[in-house]
């Protein structure tokens, strides 16, 4: 539960998660140093003393003490090698810069240090409304993908452009480390669009102490959580994964592990329209599929709470309350090319009827429309990044049209509505580049098959029917897409016609999967040999911005200022309820 006790901070608030050392341990305070909050933004706040236990801790803003500070009573803990000092649910709602002592004394030694926190003014609103979509592993070499795949190129020069890249009133290119390691994963990279915050790999809506505990790290109070409290918005999360996945996740939840989705699942409450894959985190563990440990029927937990349900496209489209939970497969939904090209049935399962989404992005804004005080809606094309981890970027590239198409349908949407602000990004990016085009019209396979420089022709992708996605993903010129970070595998440089794994796991060693390319050519791995998929990479990723308050993304951002540009963009005031 967060603390009610909202005090006031002279100026920016200066704390320190740099670490300070001794023989008798190491001081660690958190948040972390250079963390930034939008004024009024609840958070917790604990210094730990790991390796000796403390004799005390002290912890002062301009020479008060922080619990006379915040009016908290700390909550304090110690054992022989780990003491805590954490004052929950405080808040800082004065814009400025405040310098912050920590100071630990431990057998007979004085560790201190001083940290920077950074305090926003809320904005004079601009927006109604905010959708944020994350291509989820979508880089600028995914993007290009598709418009290459959707639009076509002649003559050197696109034959038009994707809806995302029109999207122009801002642009920017956007850092995703987290504050552990310099490549991020979902988690931790959408936690930074939801909280303002840095946080670690795996985690989400906190910041990582020593508790074994997944829940008892300190939280940072995410967006679903500010736009309900502040201004009683209207909240939605659309995603082709499972929804108690990484992304959609770290809109509502507070855990150091993304796994604890049985808990995610219940968090899911916290949103109005609830759209996607994952249904077995909602049914109770003795119906088959399920992936709960205990008996609750979360389905029917939200169905007492007002919600309609829907289970397949048929009840998406004909569901008509304010409140919405649609869960189309037991797990992530499957992909466009399988879904709704291939239709080969042993891919589908029995889930023959899904929505696109589009049609769950068009549900999401025709109900949460409806509240006059204005909506925030997250819309993932989260198997973009499934399927390049499965090396696999021809699934990849139609996942990345159908998540742009869901962007054209805001952007309509966007025009007569005149208050909403769009933004499209990614939350990481994926080694992958574009080297050339691949074709066998004179004999040659494999590499002596990818084309370079001057024989690197033109794809010769076609779209018949003009909707915007190639009539097949394997025409006689393709691309020659290949990858800077992956395991052993077998690449014959053609399309699949079911999803294949690149690598499996023998042991703890992942070895190459001779059922993805039986005439391939094998490409040793370049990272851990443990690692059985393709891997995220550090390089930053686009984002593209229209309406009221997109003018704030501009040049190298980094993933934090996202958050900020949202809750300025709403005038959010996190002082107020």
């Amino acid at each position: 539960m967060w603390h009610n006790k909202i005090l006031q901070a002279a100026g920016m608030f200066l704390i320190c998660a740099t670490v300070a050392s001794a023989a008798d341990g190491e001081l660690v305070v958190l948040p972390i140093n250079r963390a930034k909050f939008l004024a009024g933004q609840k958070f917790d706040m604990e210094v730990e003393l790991r390796g000796a236990k403390a004799d005390e801790i002290k912890v002062s803003i301009g020479g008060r003490d922080v619990s006379e500070f915040f009016g908290v009573t700390p909550v304090i803990q110690s054992d022989a090698n780990l003491s805590s000092y954490r004052l929950n649910g405080v808040a800082l709602t004065k814009p400025g810069a405040v310098k912050v002592d920590v100071e630990a004394k431990a057998g007979g030694n004085t560790l201190r240090t001083s940290v920077d926190y950074i305090v926003a003014a809320p904005g004079s609103k601009q927006a109604n409304n905010v959708i944020l979509f994350i291509g989820d592993g979508m880089g600028l070499a995914s993007r290009q993908i598709a418009r290459i795949l959707s639009k076509g190129i002649t003559q050197g020069k696109y034959d038009g452009l994707l809806d995302m890249e029109l999207l122009n009133d801002g642009m920017a290119l956007i850092s995703t480390s987290g504050y552990d390691s310099l490549v991020t994963d979902s988690a931790n990279a959408a936690s930074a669009y939801a909280t303002g915050h840095k946080s670690v790999v795996n985690a989400m809506g906190v910041y990582e102490n020593s508790s074994k505990d997944p829940m008892a790290h300190p939280k940072v109070e995410n967006i679903v959580e500010l736009v309900k409290r502040a201004r009683g918005m209207s909240v939605g999360l659309v995603t082709t994964s499972n929804i108690t996945d990484a992304t959609p996740a770290a809109m509502v939840a507070h855990t150091r592990r993304r796994a604890e989705q049985n808990f995610i699942a219940g968090e899911m409450l916290k949103a109005d329209i609830v759209l996607g894959g994952g249904s077995r985190q909602f049914l109770p563990a003795s119906t088959p599929g399920s992936q709960r440990k205990d008996e609750r029927n979360l389905i029917d937990e939200f169905k007492a709470a007002g919600y309609t349900f829907a289970k397949d496209r048929s009840e998406l489209v004909s569901a008509n309350g304010d409140k919405i939970l649609g869960l189309f497969n037991l797990d992530n939904m499957d992909v466009y090319l399988d879904r709704e090209v291939l239709k080969d049935p042993d891919v589908l399962r029995g889930f023959t009827n899904q929505p696109t989404l589009v049609e769950m992005t068009q549900k999401a804004i025709d109900v949460l429309s409806r509240n006059k005080n204005g909506f925030f809606l997250m819309v993932e094309g989260a198997c973009i990044d499934k399927q390049l981890h499965a090396m696999d970027w021809e699934r990849s590239a139609y996942d990345t049209i159908e998540f742009d198409k869901a962007v054209a349908v805001a952007r309509k949407f966007a025009e007569t509505d005149g208050s909403t602000l769009i933004i499209a990004t990614a939350d990481h990016s994926h080694g992958i580049s574009i080297t050339g085009t691949y074709h066998e019209r004179d004999g040659k396979t494999g590499r002596e098959a990818v084309r370079t420089y001057a024989n690197a022709i033109y794809p010769t992708f076609r779209d018949a029917d003009g909707d915007g996605y190639p009539d097949a993903p394997a025409p006689d010129v393709t691309l020659a897409v290949q990858y800077a970070n992956h395991p052993d595998y077998y690449e014959d440089f053609k399309a699949h016609d079911k999803p294949v794994s690149p690598a499996i796991m023998s042991g703890d060693i992942a070895i190459a999967n001779t059922k993805r390319a039986q005439d391939g050519i094998f490409y040793p791995g370049n990272i851990p040999s443990n690692e059985s998929s393709e891997v995220h990479a550090a390089d930053d990723v686009p984002l593209s911005a229209a309406g009221p308050g997109a003018d704030y993304f501009m040049g190298v951002m980094d993933n934090t200022e996202v958050f900020f540009g949202i809750v300025r963009a709403l005038g959010i005031d996190a002082t107020k309820k």
